[in-house]
């Protein structure tokens, strides 16, 4: 894939996140954002590529050939905007007052890529090359998206040597907080299948609902561990419980429960899982009916240990904001799972204190000083790490 020569615009990020606001992303629709950004992109000297899975629009756009590469991650999907009435603008408007935007994606991720663009046109030549990759299937299921487009690119040889991620890390003020790992996940569904019958004869049925109780006991009893380094403990959490009996003198035919873990790197979600379906197992001793467990683990913990990466994050931060940001590890998933198995990847961007409510929104000021911080981000990777 060649680029052509890099041009140097002038690209509000204000302008373009209400561009990308308008497109009523949410996933797995694409609605003509993906289209938006490609532009912006292709003007810049990008060489952009379209990465369709299943009904998922991905975009990897590179320009420039030689190494270092330094990769912008993101996604253009959306959550759904619950009540629209509720809305003060309507959420896919981008509408600005007061000097803030209204919309659904403001926080959550579109204005982060619109500054990363932005900071790109500030940014004529760097002694090596920069990538988007963009998916629109983060808030979703996550199976066509960021995941299949890294093992694509591995599976070329693509090389991706550091990727900033621009999930909204921030906590309370812009800056004040990167994400240099987080837990993995993995969800569990129990099945206890018996068979139903009259309470006042159980021996000719088989109840489920003891069984499960002693799943959820034995799997709630173990504490996972006392933290790790960076990290805080895991945590286990039933999530449901099912029994679907409206009737008080039967004995119901089947029970489901859900567990959710999130984990540190002190375990792997194989040995979680092992672990889970073990117990299983030995709450099934006796009963005359079925247990199942089914393990789907949605990432594994990682870490991006401090060094020279985070330090150019960390003064990139400081020249646009004044402030230190906390290297944490706080928070949920993100696409930096998938990342991970590439390149070293970190995550900053926006406050994200209001991402996923009614009334998303965000400072324009904080757009434009977000960009003035991937400006100098970029300005001192390739001083960091080029030749």
């Amino acid at each position: 894939m060649t680029s052509p020569a890099p041009v140097s615009v002038s690209i509000d990020p204000v302008e373009l996140a209400q561009a990308l606001i308008r497109r009523p992303s949410v996933t797995p629709a694409d609605e003509g954002a993906m289209d938006v950004l490609q532009r912006q992109l292709e003007g810049l000297g990008f060489a952009c590529r379209r990465m369709k899975f299943g009904e998922i629009e991905n975009l990897y756009a590179k320009r420039g050939t030689a190494r270092p590469n330094l990769c912008f991650a993101g996604h253009t999907d959306v959550v759904p905007v619950g009540d629209d009435a509720a809305w003060t603008a309507g959420p896919f408007e981008a509408q600005i007052k007061d000097g803030v935007l209204y919309g659904r994606g403001a926080v959550d991720m579109k204005s982060a890529i619109a500054a990363f663009v932005s900071a790109v046109a500030h940014t004529e030549e760097v002694p090596g090359s920069i990538s988007f990759l963009i998916t629109g299937d983060e808030e979703g299921v996550a199976e066509d998206g960021t995941v299949k487009v890294v093992e694509a690119l591995a599976a070329e040889g693509e090389i991706i040597d550091h990727c900033i991620v621009g999930e909204p890390t921030s906590a309370n003020l812009l800056g004040d907080m990167v994400k240099i790992g987080r837990r993995g996940s993995i969800n569990a569904w129990i099945a206890v299948d018996g068979k139903q019958g009259h309470v006042a004869y159980p021996h000719r049925a088989a109840n489920p609902i003891p069984v499960m109780v002693d799943i959820l006991s034995r799997l709630q009893a173990r504490v996972l561990d006392e933290g790790y380094t960076g990290f805080q403990p895991s945590n286990l959490e039933v999530t449901t419980v099912d029994v679907g009996n409206p009737a008080t003198n039967v004995i119901p035919a089947s029970a489901k429960a859900r567990v959710n873990i999130r984990f540190n790197p002190a375990h792997k979600g194989k040995d979680l899982a092992a672990w889970i379906e073990h117990e299983c197992r030995e709450a099934a001793e006796g009963f005359s009916g079925r247990v199942e467990a089914l393990c789907k683990i949605s990432g594994e913990a990682f870490l991006t240990e401090p060094g020279a990466f985070t330090d150019v994050i960390v003064g990139a931060v400081g020249d646009a904001t004044g402030r230190v940001p906390e290297l944490s590890t706080t928070g949920g998933t993100s696409d930096a799972r998938f990342i991970r198995s590439l390149c070293p990847v970190v995550e900053f961007g926006l406050v994200g204190s209001t991402m996923h409510q009614v009334d998303e929104r965000v400072p324009v000021e904080e757009v434009r000083q977000l960009a003035g911080a991937y400006t100098a981000l970029i300005r001192r990777y390739f001083e960091a790490f080029s030749g």
